[in-house]
């Protein structure tokens, strides 16, 4: 895989991720200018012009030149500070080459003066300007929302952009729409996002050539009916708006291809959506919609319509049968509604639905209450008053580790870990939560449960599992607050409330499990938990070597309140299975105790008084801890029954270390279930190679274990899992323990393959891998620091493939593209990636990469945006190569994505490249009929030319 995106040694100007995530406040000789400005009365216009005249006169006799700022027609801004200020400095030296400047970036994050003032001039400093961007959201507030930029409105002098076809002004706030934007009557698209806008002017009807319309992330509850008139328009997206209805005038829209409603209130629709004869997709999910026009059926060009989670509860048979309409969370064949109340009655106001992207972290809770669906896939319901005042609620899904998951010795993580804020803010009626959880494999006298965190304690929740589908499974509880929440299998737990008067506990799973409680065994009530842990028929006899050793049930009790109980409890314990009490060897019968913290388990035979009957042994204790009754030869058992307690919580596994087949760079590790390696091994081995899987470990649930490179071989990236080059994880056996890493060199491999390798060791990363660590690969046993030794092999690099390439990045060939339509380097790639910022989701969802690879992505870069950014594309186009059409996909998917501006540079650099292109060929004197693409054999092209 081509590997670009990596950190180290990036060319270019291009500012790190902390440098443009910074904020940027005014610069001292700005905030001198705006209050110059104010006090004399100036124009903002003319105020900005003096100034920046009198900095261009100080540079020049400073003999300060011009940053290098300008990349051929393109103006990059936005990622500076104080790049207005910039800006004016050029206007003020009268640069050439702003005349020829056709993609322009600025922040909307400047002063709005300064910011007015700069815009004021393009009209007469760039008249070719064809992309302006204002956006904001480049600062972020203390939990990481995007904040909106400080830009209101526009200059009216900004109509005079002649050749303005691409105008972006999202995330800022704007409340109404600038007087100018209706008058600039070559624009194509318009992207107005993320702003305060409540309605569209009706002027807007008057873009002749507008083909694009963004406004989601408002607060639009109409539509002007001269929407209708933008016969040119394809695509219109106004979803998460306050729409209740649409105009009649929308089926005037005869070139519309995409529409998006989706996150408003609209209850109906006009039956003139029936006419958008070139309609392709409609999206009308999460809005209040009763009923839908039959006519939908019949759009010739429809291939999907989204009508996710509404009120419908029909819809006409020819949408019912439609494989291209989904409609996943509607009331469908319920009871039809009640009839209407008498005049006078209250409305009762229908509960908001919200089903959240993957960009949003947070929603609002107000007492009408709401339905929320988060992108990680859990669901939330707030009853109406669960809370008196609005509530923002953010979210966020941690990756499982030691400190946020307390599990019990014999417990199974079935989940990642959920956290809803605010913390312990408690509601007025409890809130119902939906966690997705992966089924567990053992079920015999096992349960699952929600796990939360309560008054500093973690504690479990009645818990009801839904079965959606196949491996689809919920877990259901109800929440009276917010804290941490994750999904465990825990052995079944029977508890009780013991009252002075005395009582009987049993086990639901094991029948012949009892705790008798006389009177007078407690003053006051006290709660008691009892589990029961299955040992299988076989563990025993090949621990102890033994064929007729057998051993109980595992009993765990706990309770509340003082450590002792006033009165002897009786406890009764089924006989190992094959022992009966008119049979056995009474000397060969142990009773096993254990009370934590200690690991060590004691024989109390002696110490109590065994009663026995033909299947059951009883006695009576004062303190509860674990019990466990063994039948077996052996005369000292304590340690024994230590190991094999410990072995009843170990998961046997396999290790594997794969490299991928197209980037042996790229190193796929995972610690695998033993009866799963084949499968995964014959899914994967498509894409990936290595040597066989390690010898079989056993670990316990929750236990860290890490991943070390060695003999030449070093991690390639700055991870938030990686310490020291030491790659961390945590085994939990019903999740994917598997990572991606890219490793490095600092060998000569032009000279000869690396042979390297990648070992595997337990416990905590320590400071260096201890020397020992070589004597503990030949101990192998269970308490081995290490555990596994894997080959990997760095092929030697020919050619350019060294490491001088790309300015210190290690990137394979890559010629995106074809002749035909041409060609993007590793270089233009790396341009586009540095522009796609927030944005790269969407182009990678366009681009057609599953949603389960963006997750991965995420996962892998959590920390870094740049990498995330960079392993898409590269990636993607690795994927790509050779393949026709390869770059009109990713303009088209650039354009689907709202970055025209990207997709109008990556025409501009195809242009540029054919037409030099053809001029090399013209020096050459070769015909125009023996062109061919790049890396063409000389051999091929000298006969013609000798002709």
């Amino acid at each position: 895989m081509v590997h670009g995106y990596r950190k180290r040694g990036l060319p270019g100007p291009c500012l790190s991720r902390p440098a443009w995530r910074a904020g940027t406040c005014l610069a001292p000789e700005d905030s001198r200018w705006a209050m110059a400005a104010v006090a004399e009365g100036l124009e903002p216009e003319t105020a900005a012009v003096e100034d920046a005249a009198r900095d261009a006169t100080d540079a020049a006799d400073a003999g300060l030149g011009v940053p290098p700022l300008l990349v051929g027609n393109r103006l990059s801004l936005d990622l500076y500070p104080r790049g207005c200020h910039r800006l004016l400095h050029l206007c003020a030296q009268q640069v050439r080459q702003l005349l020829e400047v056709e993609f322009l970036r600025l922040s909307g994050h400047e002063d709005p003066q300064l910011l007015q003032a700069t815009l004021a001039r393009l009209p007469w400093s760039l008249p070719r300007l064809r992309s302006l961007v204002l956006k904001g959201g480049q600062h972020r507030d203390a939990l990481g929302a995007c904040l909106r930029g400080s830009l209101a409105t526009l200059p009216a002098s900004l109509s005079g952009l002649a050749h303005l076809a691409h105008l972006d002004l999202s995330f800022n706030s704007l409340e109404t729409l600038p007087a100018c934007v209706p008058q600039l009557c070559g624009l194509g698209a318009l992207l107005l996002s993320h702003n305060c806008l409540s309605e569209l002017p009706e002027a807007l009807g008057a873009l002749p050539a507008l083909t694009f319309l963004a406004a989601t992330h408002n607060r639009l509850q109409t539509l002007p009916t001269a929407l209708g008139s933008l016969s040119t328009l394809q695509r219109l997206d106004l979803s998460e708006n306050l729409l209740d209805a649409l105009p009649p005038e929308i089926g005037g829209l005869s070139s519309l291809a995409e529409l998006n409603l989706a996150s408003n209130r609209l209850q109906g629709l006009p039956a003139s959506l029936a006419g958008l004869r070139s309609l392709r997709l409609l999206v009308l999910h999460s809005n209040l919609l009763a009923s839908v026009p039959a006519g939908l059926a019949r759009l010739p060009l429809l291939t999907r319509l989204d009508l996710r989670d509404n009120q419908l509860q029909d819809v006409p048979p020819e949408l019912l049968d439609a494989p291209f309409v989904r409609l996943q969370g509607n009331p469908l064949g319920g009871p039809s509604p009640a009839p209407h109340s008498p005049p006078g009655t209250p409305v009762v106001p229908e509960m908001p639905r919200l089903l959240l992207t993957s960009d949003l972290d947070s929603f609002a809770v107000t007492p009408l209450g709401c339905s929320v669906t988060l992108a990680c896939g859990v669901r939330l319901q707030f009853p109406v008053g669960a809370t008196a005042t609005p509530v923002t609620v953010r979210y966020r899904l941690w990756l499982p580790e030691p400190r946020l998951v307390p599990l019990g010795p014999h417990d199974s993580l079935l989940s990642g870990v959920l956290e809803l804020q605010p913390h312990g803010v408690a509601f007025q009626k409890e809130v119902g939560l939906w966690l997705l959880f992966v089924p567990p494999r053992a079920r015999r006298c096992r349960e699952v449960v929600v796990r939360t965190l309560s008054d500093n304690s973690w504690s479990d929740l009645e818990t009801h599992l839904e079965e959606e589908a196949p491996k689809r499974l919920w877990a259901r509880c109800q929440v009276p607050h917010f804290s941490w929440f994750l999904v465990v299998s825990r052995p079944v737990s029977d508890a009780c409330l013991v009252p002075p008067e005395g009582t009987l506990l049993c086990s639901s799973g094991h029948p012949g499990v009892k705790v008798t409680f006389p009177p007078g065994a407690t003053e006051e009530p006290r709660h008691v938990r009892m589990q029961v842990v299955h040992v299988g028929s076989r563990e025993l006899p090949a621990l102890l070597g033994e064929p007729e050793a057998a051993a109980s049930p595992l009993l765990y009790l706990s309770q509340g309140g003082a450590p002792s109980f006033l009165r002897p409890v009786t406890v009764q314990l089924p006989l190992p299975p094959g022992v009966t009490g008119l049979s056995l060897d009474r000397s060969h019968l142990h009773l096993l105790y254990r009370a934590p913290p200690a690991a060590t388990w004691d024989d109390i035979t002696a110490q109590v008084a065994l009663e026995l009957t033909h299947l059951y042994a009883r006695f009576q204790v004062t303190r509860f801890s674990w019990y466990w009754l063994w039948y077996t030869t052996k005369t000292c058992v304590g340690g024994l029954a230590r190991k094999a307690w410990e072995r009843l919580r170990l998961h046997r596994v396999n290790l594997i270390a794969l490299q991928r087949r197209r980037d042996p760079e790229q190193v796929l590790l995972q610690c695998l279930p033993r009866n799963k390696v084949d499968s995964t091994l014959r899914r994967l081995l498509e894409r990936y190679r290595g040597p066989e899987p390690s010898d079989t470990v056993e670990m316990f649930e929750g236990e860290k274990f890490f991943a070390a490179f060695e003999r030449g071989i070093d991690v390639d990236a700055d991870r938030p899992d990686c310490v020291e080059g030491r790659v961390c994880f945590v085994f939990y056996s019903h999740l994917k323990n598997l990572k991606e890493v890219y490793v490095t060199t600092t060998l000569d491999r032009q000279a000869q393959a690396v042979r390297g390798q990648v070992s595997f060791y337990r416990g905590e990363v320590p400071e260096e891998v201890p020397e020992e660590a070589g004597a503990a690969r030949q101990k192998r046993g269970a308490d081995a620091l290490w555990m596994a030794t894997l080959p990997i092999k760095l092929p030697r690099l020919r050619g350019s493939e060294g490491p001088g390439q790309g300015a210190g990045l290690s990137l394979a060939p890559l010629n995106l593209g074809d002749a035909e339509t041409g060609f993007l380097t590793q270089s233009n790639l790396l341009n586009v990636a540095g522009r796609l910022g927030p944005d790269w989701p969407a182009v990678a969802l366009h681009l057609g990469l599953p949603y389960r690879e963006l997750q991965r992505i995420r996962h892998e870069f959590r920390d870094d945006l740049d990498g995330q950014i960079r392993h898409m594309l590269f990636s993607w186009a690795e994927r790509q190569a050779g393949q026709p059409g390869a770059v009109g996909l990713l303009v088209q998917a650039l354009e689907q994505s709202d970055r025209r501006d990207v997709a109008e540079e990556v025409r501009a650099v195809l242009e540029l490249g054919r037409r030099k292109y053809q001029e090399g060929i013209q020096r050459t004197s070769l015909a125009p009929g023996d062109l061919g693409p790049p890396g063409s054999s000389a051999s091929q092209s000298a006969e013609p030319a000798q002709a």
